[in-house]
């Protein structure tokens, strides 16, 4: 393959820098094991422009591209991910590595994600990157893997009744107005026809739910 060697535009360049949020969070979810390269191709010399976990092979930002990516590279004009390949890093390190293509809007490969999974890093690293510990957040209630819209409302707003039932301190009179209240503070109106569904679930009209969520507005509003 013949390297493309036309100038990068502005266009490029934002589309490679939206990227960098994309290491720093797989980098956060796998844990320190886990190295992350971004690299450009505008300058395969100093390909790499952002690095997460660079102490698994040693490379630092302005570290060239490797010879397995330009392999990858060739074989990417048409996909967009390469097959997961096997690698010995320095140190006679194991890495389990998958390389992601960046294209620009005229399809132009001009950037290369590369993730590298340390598989000789101790076990006890990798556990604690996949378990709760006590400098994480506190774990939130259960997640919403709903499979449509309508679905994400009617589970939020059954898990909504049950906490706020569960709530001793709710007046039975007040517990609707609660109930949207907390599916207010959640986001779910922000989703079309959901106060719709909230209405009908609650046994109330809309115009009731319209009336709540005018008053926590007015409740949320600063003083002049």
């Amino acid at each position: 393959m013949v390297q493309d060697t036309r100038p990068f535009t502005e266009q490029d360049h934002a589309i490679l820098q939206s990227y960098l949020a994309v290491v720093d969070g797989v980098a956060a979810l796998i844990g320190e094991h886990c190295e992350i390269v971004l690299h450009s191709l505008e300058d395969l010399q100093r390909s790499a422009i952002y690095i997460a976990n660079g102490h698994n092979t040693n490379r630092k930002v302005g570290s060239p591209i490797t010879d397995l990516a330009l392999s990858s590279l060739h074989h990417m004009q048409t996909d967009n991910v390469s097959k997961p390949y096997f690698t010995k890093a320095k140190g006679n390190l194991l890495m389990k590595s998958v390389t992601i293509a960046i294209r620009n809007r005229e399809k132009r490969i001009i950037g290369l994600l590369c993730i590298n999974m340390n598989l000789d890093a101790p076990l006890s690293q990798v556990i604690h990157a996949l378990i709760p510990t006590g400098t994480q957040p506190e774990l939130s209630a259960a997640v919403n893997f709903a499979n449509s819209v309508e679905d994400l409302v009617s589970q939020t707003v059954e898990r909504t009744i049950e906490e706020i039932n569960a709530d001793g301190s709710v007046a039975n009179n007040s517990k609707n107005k609660q109930i949207v209240t907390s599916l207010f503070e959640k986001g779910i109106f922000d989703i079309k026809d959901a106060i719709h569904q909230v209405a009908e679930r609650l046994d109330i009209s809309r115009h009731t739910v319209y009336l709540y969520i005018r008053q926590i507005k007015q409740d949320d509003s600063p003083e002049v």
